[in-house]
């Protein structure tokens, strides 16, 4: 017999315990497992295909429970993250909420350029109940789902409303998953009523299938364009990108760094590439970014930017790069990305790229004054990141503080997670990461409730590290539940929990903008001038880590944290240790500007002259062209 007869539900997870992704040689799993809540329009499909493979042994794909939609989301793409989008996990969710709560996940996964494969549940094909509960009845068409929400943040959008539909669509979704250029998230949506019927599937669905991840190559003439303009800089730049991680490219980015001299700026995805330490590591570039890196941004003539999107963030929303005739040689897989800024482009593979254009270089480096150069701003950029270490802030210390005190207390391998509020802008230029997977700032979707999720991926993904998640009180209102999913798992992950009463990121942005920190603070509400601006709120969220589960630790100084630090650390469970800080800062200085507008006209004293501010900084920016 060549087919067997299965639910459609019963036959997605066959056919995904079998799917295998292979690069250089290298063969795993393309979707290791599961990740789910059970609900109407689920339990009774994908909930009992999982049941009937984890008890019959038919299909290898073990099942783990969030606690939030939005939350495995976020643990799958952490996961995808540090296994270079080589691996990811599957999310299903009830019809509704949520499969909706999914959709910031998808927009952050497709945003980052990370892998995800989304099962939301949908309303009956046959519509023979409608209107059901949570369904949304569209008066423009009978078709419409709340699920086609998903179509705007997935790379790839199937709604399988007949079993059979199921195989291409699947195919399609693995190709997605797997293509360096355009993956993202990908979403299936499935009917309730197909996931639980019955069809006729040929056995050679199920087969085991790897998809190949290439190294494209990069085009001869391309790389002898690229190889001119660089030969007749005299201040040239690289920009290494998330791109020159997921490809592992670091050892030939340091050895043509070396070789050539041109030194080596990072953004948060491509932090570590080059170690901190490097002769040729400059830091963070842009917005945030460090002082040496902006300054030789400044100057620069030739750009090489590898692996990067060139976020505002990283161009300093269009003015860190000041030469007016600075040209741009982009290196990258996704086309999108290569052209941009008029670049001379070079769609390849980073790796393959970097040593492309090494073997094209070999009789070429920059003038030794220009390394001598390099090697200044970097001294001057130690001492600003040491005063920021030790400042001796008080009475309650500045967050640059514990930066310094928890980069100083982990290992090299050890992973730091972040996503929103002020610290990734800390640590973009603090942070001194020497191993590609130490730093794990998601800033290109900066979703707040991130990072207690991830640190769940991130174990998952490599249990032998280390894993601290930073997060912030603001970031951990959001989205802490997945504390819980830690400690059902069995996962050690340390979270430092910075308390400041408030969101100090935007608080101090606001500050800048002429708006006073306007309804950025954790306050009663002033029964006097009726806004938020009353006493502190008596909020412990440290004894809301401990109901979920976790070890809690407390720090009311420097001292105090390296020590819970180094408590943490001995521990086999997940510790939280809470720490607050000053919300007024100090930050590091700023280097870089973002473009964030101001109103034009006021009644305001303050946001009158911040206009004035912003107006000036809208002069030095530009397209690249």
């Amino acid at each position: 017999m060549n087919t067997v007869r299965l639910t459609t539900a019963q036959a997605l997870v066959r056919f995904l315990a079998h799917q295998y992704s292979e690069r250089d040689g290298q063969e795993q799993r393309l979707v290791p497992g599961v990740w789910g809540i059970f609900g109407h329009g689920n339990v009774a499909g994908i909930g009992q295909a999982l049941l009937q493979a984890a008890t019959t042994g038919e299909a290898d794909l073990p099942y783990y429970l969030a606690r939030n939609e939005q939350g495995m989301v976020h643990a799958s793409v952490a996961y995808a993250k540090m296994r270079d989008r080589l691996a990811t996990f599957a999310c299903t969710a009830s019809t509704g909420p949520g499969s909706t709560n999914m959709i910031t996940g998808a927009a952050l996964a497709t945003t980052n350029r990370i892998p995800v494969l989304l099962l939301p549940s949908d309303m009956f094909a046959t519509r023979a109940a409608d209107p059901v509960l949570q369904q949304l009845e569209d008066t423009r068409g009978g078709d419409v789902t709340v699920n086609d929400a998903f179509r705007a943040v997935s790379k790839y959008f199937d709604r399988v409303s007949r079993p059979e539909q199921l195989i291409p669509a699947a195919l399609a979704a693995m190709r997605v998953l797997t293509d360096p250029a355009e993956t993202g998230a990908v979403t299936l949506a499935l009917p309730q009523d197909v996931q639980a019927e019955a069809h006729d599937w040929p056995l050679s669905f199920f087969r085991r299938r790897v998809w190949h991840v290439g190294r494209p190559v990069p085009e001869p003439a391309a790389i002898e364009r690229a190889a001119r303009l660089l030969r007749n800089a005299k201040k040239p730049l690289i920009v290494a990108g998330g791109g020159a991680v997921y490809s592992g490219a670091e050892t030939a980015l340091r050895a043509f760094a070396e070789a050539t001299g041109i030194p080596v700026a990072d953004t948060h995805a491509g932090k570590g590439a080059v170690p901190w330490d490097h002769p040729s590591a400059v830091g963070g570039l842009g917005s945030t970014g460090a002082y040496a890196a902006n300054e030789l941004a400044k100057e620069a003539d030739v750009v090489l930017g590898i692996g990067t999107r060139y976020s505002d963030f990283t161009t300093a929303s269009h003015t860190v790069f000041a030469d007016p005739d600075v040209t741009f040689v982009n290196l990258n897989v996704a086309r999108l990305d290569a052209v941009k800024h008029s670049a001379e482009p070079l769609v390849a593979d980073a790796r393959l790229g970097i040593q492309a254009l090494a073997g094209a270089l070999t009789d070429w480096e920059v003038d030794p004054s220009y390394r001598e150069r390099t090697r200044d701003l970097i001294a001057r950029t130690r001492e600003i990141e040491d005063r920021c270490f030790t400042i001796g802030h008080g009475p309650l210390p500045a967050q640059t503080e514990i930066l310094g005190a928890l980069n100083s207390v982990l290992d090299d391998r050890a992973v730091v997670i972040n996503a929103a509020g002020s610290m990734p802008g800390d640590l973009q230029q603090l942070w001194r990461a020497r191993d590609p997977k130490a730093y794990h700032v998601e800033y290109a979707y900066s979703c707040m409730g991130y990072e207690v999720a991830a640190g769940v991926g991130v174990k998952m993904a490599d249990p032998s590290r280390e894993v601290v998640v930073l997060v912030g009180d603001g970031s951990y209102l959001m989205m802490a539940q997945e504390i819980v999913t830690m400690i059902s798992e069995g996962l050690k992950v340390i979270i430092v929990l910075v308390q400041n009463h408030g969101f100090a990121s935007i608080g101090a942005l606001s500050e800048s903008l002429g708006s006073q920190r306007f309804g950025t603070k954790y306050r009663y509400r002033n029964g006097d001038s009726g806004q938020l601006d009353g006493d502190v709120l008596p909020v412990d969220l440290a004894a809301n880590a401990s109901s979920l589960g976790a070890d809690v630790l407390h720090a009311a100084t420097v001292e105090d944290f390296r020590t819970a630090m180094e408590k943490a650390r001995a521990s086999s469970r997940t510790t939280v240790v809470h720490v607050e800080t000053d919300l007024y800062g100090p930050n590091p200085p700023g280097h870089g500007w973002w473009d964030v507008p101001v109103s034009e006209v006021s009644a305001l004293g303050t946001t009158q002259a911040a206009y004035e501010t912003y107006a000036g900084h809208k002069q030095t920016q530009r397209h690249y062209l």
